[in-house]
């Protein structure tokens, strides 16, 4: 077989390999993609109950992405329902800590309570802040069943602050970074429930 033979064939091969792998990448892709939105879909909907909702909240995505609020910005939002109704709206905050900045994930009932709060990232020191990240969290559990006026404004404060809640020990400043988001988050559920929980025709 002759040198150019041989550089010919191989250049075939290689060819063929490379379609081969692209096709087989082709093919995978929908599989990756919806193994993904899985994973993703379990990260942000622990939060609620199982058999709470019935639909797919993460395909009814809110429009509040770049929203501004007092001490955080909304990045995104979804509305849970259950038989075509609202039953929750699961908030994306991001809001500034010692570190950087943190996002959380905080569920809200229609009657405005917290669900639960979860942080989805942050950048805050190993052993102290970066304690907000730890699922379950215990100090995340006491924003449980508080809405915007349990405690009043003034209680959304650490108690050293003279508000309601611990911190995180020595952490300051990320324990009021969240306290603030979180209480943002409330407020503008209460001042924006009818288009967060949509109507019956929404859905």
């Amino acid at each position: 077989m002759s040198r150019a033979s041989s550089a010919v064939i191989l250049a075939l091969l290689a060819t063929l390999g490379t379609g081969l792998t692209y096709l087989a990448q082709q093919g995978s892709a929908p599989r990756i993609a919806a193994e993904q939105r899985l994973i993703d879909s379990r990260n942000l909907l622990d939060l609620l109950s199982p058999g709470s909702y019935d639909n797919q909240p993460l395909e009814q995505p809110l429009s509040l992405e770049g929203t501004a609020l007092g001490n955080s910005t909304l990045l995104a939002g979804y509305r849970a329902t259950k038989a075509g109704r609202a039953c929750a709206v699961l908030l994306r905050s991001q809001t500034l800590g010692y570190a950087g900045t943190i996002d959380l994930l905080i569920a809200i009932d229609t009657d405005g309570r917290v669900l639960g709060v979860k942080t989805l990232k942050q950048t805050e020191t190993p052993g102290l802040g970066a304690r907000i990240s730890d699922w379950p969290n215990a100090w995340l559990e006491a924003f449980f069943g508080k809405s915007r006026t349990n405690p009043g404004d003034n209680g959304w404060a650490l108690k050293k602050d003279q508000g309601q809640f611990d911190q995180i020990a020595g952490a300051t400043i990320t324990s009021r970074a969240v306290i603030q988001a979180t209480h943002d988050a409330l407020r503008y559920f209460d001042e924006h429930r009818a288009s967060l929980l949509g109507s019956p025709a929404d859905e």
